[in-house]
């Protein structure tokens, strides 16, 4: 028996390869784009270990040329879901009852084969499948991916050391049991790393899960699997079946197994799982953890005194790296007057140089949009800007599916601070400003807490101390990340914990043990060394 107590360090951010023109990693990296792009992958289901073919497929498509086809997967049915639910059950004993640092081990073993091995595939599938820029990917399906595999390892271990006090006539202990049953993870397309740790954050903590990827990420999510099942992860902790989010989640959530839901979509699709899981409350195990991350109208907020240059750059790419399809993206802002012309003139320079295209050339900085369906309805709000007399269009509004699912970086200048545009979450390339009088400061910052019903991301420029205090704690609930003179996307693994309340979740905090801790169910044991003998208390004698 090994009795040592195992004490892992604390890991570091994993560093991200800047792929500059002529690097080896730039050349390995296209030359992994041209191999994916030539070859047409067929996506089973995986159950138990099993690659499962229905036969009712669905093409995968390069978003930035859709005529382009990457392959197809197999659609889940009803039967293939109770499968998944039987297999996931039927691993659950074995996982949870392994050591922590055995789970802990896989974990490791597979941030080291994605940021190594792994590294130009998964990073390839990223661009190819979901249309990011070279940057873009290599930040988050390679670095995230491995940043949230090594601190939540490290996470879960400080977690476990925590316990209760003792005395010198007992012994206390906390055992940290998985949940009874098991987590249905339902991943969206944004973000590689979300759909990596949407399921290995319960699975470190002894959980197994049944996991609906989004179907615009299915090949980036396919090889993850493939990947896991190299790092040893057992048959049936995690089970693969994309498909009908209604045919999944009406098998999955009337069953009493079910423990715990991992979320990160749509404020409507949450809510409405909510709705489903209150329904069927009296036919479970246990109440069922629901961890949800949804949407964000996220914003910036200057103030007179900010330094120009970095508040145009924040806005640029707060709005419009990879398309401002990030929960985090920057979509509306609230200026002083006094600034505008000025900022103005940067914010259009700054756009002018934007390259939009195809991801495998480097040079581009965005890419396109999903899929039609968001293209549309970006392109809607866009078209209806044009024709508002409350908006003026500063730049961009442009947009062309012939080939692509292209939306141009687009500013829009709204007269009216509940314009549609300033309050609607589009997940799009579109920004949305007001101007505000100088003096009226304090109005702005209510305006802005009060406008929209989430509380994702945000940030103040100032370079007033006093004014970005102010700002901070005015706007305490509008953001659960909030950022001085930055932008309000980019948060690290194990520096910013990231999630946010109102309408844009239940905070847990991915990547931090705020978050593994909804994924335990712990058992607090008391061992009596000197157990009573008689019934009567010394104020009874």
């Amino acid at each position: 028996m090994n009795n040592a107590v195992y004490k892992m360090e604390r890991p570091t951010n994993e560093p991200a390869r800047d792929y500059a023109p002529g690097s080896r990693e730039v050349g390995l990296l296209l030359e992994e784009v041209r191999r994916q792009s030539g070859i047409q992958v067929e996506i089973p289901l995986i159950i138990g270990g099993k690659e499962i073919k229905t036969g009712d497929t669905t093409d995968v498509v390069m978003p930035h040329d859709h005529a382009h086809k990457l392959g197809c997967f197999h659609k889940v049915g009803k039967a293939e879901v109770e499968m998944a639910i039987e297999a996931a059950l039927s691993a659950r004993k074995a996982w949870a009852l392994l050591s922590w640092e055995e789970r802990v081990s896989i974990s490791l073993k597979i941030a080291e084969l994605i940021c190594t091995k792994y590294r130009y595939l998964i990073n390839a599938a990223t661009m190819l499948g979901q249309s990011k820029n070279v940057w873009q990917a290599e930040i988050d399906s390679a670095c995230e991916v491995t940043d949230f595999l090594r601190f939540n390892s490290y996470n879960a271990s400080e977690l476990f050391c925590e316990q209760p006090v003792q005395s010198y006539s007992t012994m206390n202990r906390l055992e940290y049991r998985p949940l009874e049953g098991f987590v249905y993870t339902v991943t969206p397309f944004n973000f590689t790393a979300i759909a990596c740790n949407l399921n290995m954050a319960p699975v470190v903590m002894g959980n197994v899960t049944v996991w609906k990827p989004a179907t615009a990420s299915v090949l980036s999510s396919y090889y993850l699997m493939k990947i896991y099942k190299e790092a040893g992860l057992p048959d049936g902790v995690i089970n693969f079946i994309p498909g009908s989010g209604s045919v999944i989640s009406d098998t999955v959530l009337s069953h009493k197994y079910f423990a715990g839901l991992h979320f990160t979509g749509s404020n409507e699709t949450f809510n409405g799982l909510w709705r489903q899981i209150s329904s069927h409350l009296p036919r479970y195990r246990s109440y069922p953890r629901i961890v949800g991350e949804t949407g964000g109208k996220d914003f910036v907020f200057a103030h007179n005194s900010a330094d120009l240059d970095e508040l145009a750059t924040a806005i640029v790419l707060g709005a419009f790296e990879y398309q401002g399809q990030k929960c985090s993206a920057s979509s509306r802002s609230y200026i002083p007057k006094s600034i505008w012309p000025a900022l103005k003139e940067k914010l259009v320079g700054r756009i002018a140089r934007i390259r939009m295209g195809d991801p495998a050339d480097p040079k581009n900085l965005m890419g396109a949009v999903i899929d039609e369906k968001a293209f549309d309805l970006i392109a809607s709000y866009l078209d209806a800007a044009k024709q508002s007399p409350d908006v003026e269009v500063v730049a961009g509004g442009g947009h062309d599916k012939s080939k692509g699912y292209f939306i141009e970086p687009t500013i829009l200048l709204c007269a009216d601070p509940h314009y549609a545009t300033m309050e609607t979450e589009l997940f799009g390339p579109v920004m949305s400003i007001y101007l505000y009088e100088d003096e009226k400061f304090e109005e702005a910052l209510a305006l802005c807490d009060e406008t929209s019903p989430y509380g994702l991301t945000g940030s103040i420029f100032s370079k007033d101390k006093y004014a970005a205090t102010e700002a901070c704690r005015a706007l305490r609930y509008a953001a659960g990340n909030f950022y001085l003179n930055d932008k309000t996307t980019g948060a690290m693994v194990g520096q910013q914990p990231f999630g946010g309340s109102r309408g844009s979740g239940t905070n847990d905090k991915v990547g931090s043990v705020y978050n593994l801790i909804r994924w335990i169910s712990p058992r607090s044991v008391k061992e009596n060394f000197q157990p009573p003998k008689d019934i009567v208390y010394p104020h009874m004698m």
